[in-house]
């Protein structure tokens, strides 16, 4: 069994962060394991409140993973502050963690901030370089590359603005798109489409999260980046397809579709 280890804040109402990485791993037939970045008290409807954790708990906790069950891939996601994004940075280099995806999530699907803006630079800077694989939405990767992003053409520039600093693979997320849910893979100078199609349904609470985990698992399993990126779609379209409707605003995915399907 391939280990994956999931950096990241803790969401209380299960359907994004630690909790959906750790659903997502499992249910693509891996082991899960955790560093908890925050607190959070949310739900779908937004976030009501962030505690972070202290840098020292933080390094701990991954001392605890490294020097006992080595992960096979690790998943970056929700970091609040450049201080705890830094002790992770120290970490993973003296690790040598391999396999790493980092989603960059500053805003939430409910539009809540997550991300302080001094922290970004340290995000470029710092935790960025160490990547293989980055996952930004349009939001993150407009963010990131100083560029409005409303067509497909201007993911493109985006992405060739972020890869002047950043030289692993960039996936941008096309789901906020009007007219599309094409994602763009941009490697080495080289633009890949990974068609998508649009699903009549809200219910996307934690679909980055989802994402880049599946992303990160597959990894782990040895596939390619593109292809750990085409069946981490897949995934997420079928948990999305699965049409699960919990909680009173932007309810989370069913990541354990095919389970139910196995056994209904």
């Amino acid at each position: 069994m391939h280990t994956i280890l999931s950096i990241a804040g803790s969401d209380s109402s299960g359907g994004a962060g630690i909790q959906a990485d750790l659903k997502t791993i499992t249910c693509l037939g891996e082991y899960g394991m955790t560093v908890i970045t925050a607190l959070t008290a949310q739900n779908t409807t937004g976030v009501g409140r962030v505690e972070t954790v202290s840098v020292p708990m933080v390094k701990a906790q991954l001392d605890a993973v490294f020097l006992d069950i080595r992960p096979d891939a690790v998943k970056l996601g929700m970091i609040a502050t450049p201080e705890i994004m830094l002790a992770i940075c120290e970490k993973l280099i003296a690790y040598q963690a391999e396999r790493i995806v980092v989603d960059p999530v500053m805003v939430a699907t409910s539009g809540s901030t997550l991300m302080e803006n001094r922290t970004v630079q340290t995000l470029k800077e710092s935790l960025l370089p160490l990547a293989d694989v980055i996952t930004p939405n349009i939001s993150e990767a407009g963010v990131l590359s100083g560029i409005s992003i409303r067509e497909k053409e201007d993911m493109v520039t985006a992405a060739e603005k972020i890869a002047t600093y950043y030289k692993g693979a960039i996936l941008i997320k096309g789901g906020h798109l009007s007219n599309t849910a094409d994602d763009l893979l941009y490697q080495r100078g080289q633009q890949l489409w990974i068609t998508g199609q649009r699903i009549d349904n809200e219910n996307t609470h934690g679909t980055g999260c989802t994402l880049s985990s599946a992303i990160a698992a597959f990894l782990a399993k040895g596939c390619s980046v593109e292809e750990s990126v085409r069946y981490a779609k897949d995934y997420v379209t079928e948990a999305i397809s699965a049409n699960l409707n919990l909680g009173r605003g932007r309810g989370p995915l069913c990541h354990n579709h095919a389970i139910r399907k196995a056994t209904s």
